[in-house]
């Protein structure tokens, strides 16, 4: 008989990204979605019931006859043009230059609208600063013909913030042709807002590098405690919003806490969003009109404004409670962190082993608390795997409920305390 002939699999090996390998390591020791004796201060999913002061969730929803169809590309115009609305409403007021449908491209979840954003890029150098959300690393991956992904770096003294200074600087020395980040900031929390913000988009605009801003926290803004009495966005500070080189990110998934809707939008210039919706002819043949039609009525002015101002003002309660344990317990928290559903928190302090990330990690899993170690938001696009300078931090999210989060913490401080 023949010798049989083995041959290489046709099939890459694809390795679990950040949250997604926090999850697997987790449900190998119980833990799954709903399960009522887990803490998950990991995964980056807001509380999706009734909270204090928010209109009521939406639970049933009706399919159209005409929903049964293939839909735009880029979107339903009805919610193209709500979307529109209501960024003119919030951060557009007494401005010439207005958004409108043709400024909007729908896709489904933010990673579409990121692929759909990476796949339209040429030959370009792409700055990023670290730490900083691990799945742009992925999808950045499957672009390295095409995207050289340059790091600029920032300090912890200042908790990892890129001024529009040192940006200006970034994009000379390094020649880039586009600049990516989280604003606020998952996971340090930080928010580029105001004067700060408007010299950002200046200097974009000034040397003509396209920014590319997910500003999927963008109502989760807080005020040392408090809850801040507005969001933030690039839109308020984009003087033509058909020539300012800026695409902006962001979803149902955080803001309106609905992330299994997966329901995410781009705004930007009309020959950009002309080429994303021709881009998802490609990739994913554009979004479900069901869900569509359905979160029209989400961006109803009233009922949008309800929703985001009950956030604010629970999951800034929310944010200190976590604060203060955390501290509590020795960990080094920024007083800058005034944004998103997360605390970047330096464990180095703590005692051994709990002042390694992947440790504190599978030690907290034992108490059944999910948290994510630090090292996971080192990103560095087409780069081998290395020493990381964030094995001693360790990103906790206050997304669950007050009580959820509650017990996760009690655990957090048992399990501390059982070193000490």
């Amino acid at each position: 008989m023949d010798e049989l002939i083995k041959r290489k699999s046709a099939f890459s090996e694809i390795p679990d990204i950040g949250v997604v390998w926090v999850m697997d390591e987790a449900s190998k020791l119980g833990f799954y979605h709903g399960n009522p004796d887990w803490s998950n201060l990991g995964q980056g999913e807001p509380e999706t019931g009734e909270i204090a002061g928010a209109p009521p969730r939406i639970t049933d929803f009706t399919i159209e006859p005409e929903d049964n169809v293939y839909g735009p590309l880029n979107g339903m115009l009805a919610l193209r043009k709500a979307i529109a609305g209501h960024y003119n409403r919030l951060y557009r007021k007494g401005k010439s230059s207005l958004y409108t449908a043709d400024n909007v491209s729908i896709a489904m979840g933010g990673r579409l609208a990121l692929t759909r954003i990476f796949s339209i890029l040429g030959s370009v150098r792409l700055g990023y600063k670290i730490p900083e959300y691990p799945a742009y690393q992925d999808l950045l991956n499957y672009q390295q013909e095409r995207i050289t992904s340059l790091c600029v770096p920032t300090k912890q003294s200042t908790n990892y913030q890129l001024s529009a200074a040192e940006l200006a600087n970034a994009i000379t020395t390094l020649e880039l042709d586009a600049f990516l980040l989280s604003n606020p900031c998952n996971p340090t929390g930080h928010v580029i807002k105001g004067e700060e913000l408007r010299e950002y988009l200046k200097t974009v605009r000034k040397q003509n590098c396209s920014l590319i801003i997910d500003e999927v926290y963008s109502h989760f803004i807080y005020d040392h405690g408090k809850p801040a009495d507005a969001p933030v966005s690039a839109a308020e500070f984009i003087d033509d919003v058909n020539s300012d080189p800026v695409l902006i990110v962001d979803a149902l998934t955080k803001s309106f806490r609905y992330p299994g809707w997966r329901l995410a939008w781009i705004l930007g210039p009309k020959e950009v969003i002309t080429d994303l919706g021709r881009a998802a002819s490609g990739i994913d043949g554009g979004p479900s009109l069901p869900v569509q039609r359905a979160a029209l009525q989400l961006f109803e002015p009233q009922r949008a404004d309800q929703e985001t101002k009950a956030l604010r003002e629970v999951f800034s309660r929310k944010q200190t409670q976590l604060l203060t344990v955390l501290r509590e317990n020795g960990m080094i928290c920024s007083e800058d962190a005034n944004s998103t559903f997360y605390i970047w928190a330096d464990i180095s302090a703590l005692p051994a082993p709990l002042n390694n990330s992947d440790s504190f990690f599978r030690k907290a899993l034992d108490y059944k608390v999910m948290t994510v170690p630090g090292h996971l938001f080192d990103i560095h696009p087409g780069k081998p795997k290395h020493e990381s300078d964030f094995n001693s931090f360790i990103r906790f999210s206050f997304g669950p409920t007050e009580s959820n989060l509650a017990a996760g913490l009690e655990r957090i401080t048992a399990l501390i305390s059982s070193y000490r």
